[in-house]
């Protein structure tokens, strides 16, 4: 009796870190760059169950040994496990901003933080009066060799990561800038932004902001090889990684779930309650 009421609470404490991470994701389905949360539970180690009346032990010579047949396992419930971020790719929305960026592929902006370097995948940009690109929250955003320094509205990001401005270029300008009014005649490479990936990304902890922290679990950062299999796109942002309609059917789950065990812990406790007060009666 008492096992069913412990399995019951710990189905019960299970769907509460369920829909904690589906609320989440849910109240950040329009926010630039989120990346869904995903529940995990495992279940306790299952108990073996012998015959009560052969124990199978004999013994010999050297010790004893046990024989006796295994007829069965039983669970005891489950117990929350993790939360981890499921990184996949955001469909890209064009915003005709070109201090906004966006990632097609893996990888993360790199910003400078008074914590330390923190990655993003929200590349809503903004230029100080110092000509620094930085996050919205005024954290500088790193470039190769360090924090980027562009003129304003003169600058133009291939799909390579590299940031060009108006000044000293000899190749094609044409290819670089996609305006309806070219007035560039030449282009000086300014730096090229820094995009990381990690080999164990599923361990990255956000931090707030759009920011993530990168802890030892997930390896030291690579710098990604743009233009293959990442490209960075100017004047789009890439939308969460949320659909909205499929959370809305895991929280119904969650709470027929959360239902079905309380409903369980409810007829256990009933059921103890009447086994004491019949054997208070013998």
């Amino acid at each position: 009796m008492v096992r069913g009421i412990y399995t019951g609470a710990s189905g019960m404490v299970d769907q509460m870190h369920r829909m904690d991470a589906i609320s989440n994701n849910l109240a950040n389905v329009d926010l630039v760059g989120y990346k869904r949360d995903q529940s995990v539970s495992k279940a306790f180690p299952q108990m073996l169950i012998r015959r009560m009346n052969d124990d199978g032990v004999y013994s010999f010579p050297f010790g004893s040994a046990d024989t006796a047949p295994v007829v069965g396992m039983i669970g005891t419930g489950v117990e929350y496990n993790e939360s981890f971020t499921v990184f996949s790719q955001g469909a890209l929305k064009e915003t005709g901003n070109d201090f906004d960026l966006a990632l097609d592929g893996k990888g993360f902006f790199a910003v400078d933080t008074p914590r330390g370097e923190r990655y993003t995948r929200n590349g809503t940009f903004v230029l100080t009066k110092e000509g620094i690109l930085t996050t919205k929250e005024g954290e500088p955003v790193l470039g190769e060799n360090g924090i980027i320094r562009i003129k304003k509205n003169n600058f133009v990001v291939d799909e390579r990561g590299q940031v060009w401005q108006n000044g000293s270029y000899d190749g094609d300008p044409q290819r670089l800038v996609s305006k309806e009014e070219n007035e560039w005649e030449n282009l000086e490479l300014v730096d090229t932004l820094k995009v990381v990936d990690f080999r164990r990304d599923r361990y990255l902890k956000k931090e707030g902001d759009s920011l993530y922290i990168a802890p030892e679990e997930a390896g030291a950062s690579n710098q990604v090889a743009l233009g293959s299999e990442t490209k960075v796109v100017q004047g789009f942002l890439e939308g969460s990684n949320v659909n909205s309609v499929t959370e809305m059917v895991r929280m119904i789950e969650v709470n027929r779930a959360y239902e079905a065990n309380q409903k369980a812990m409810q007829t256990h406790d009933a059921l103890t309650g009447r086994l004491i007060n019949d054997a208070i009666k013998v």
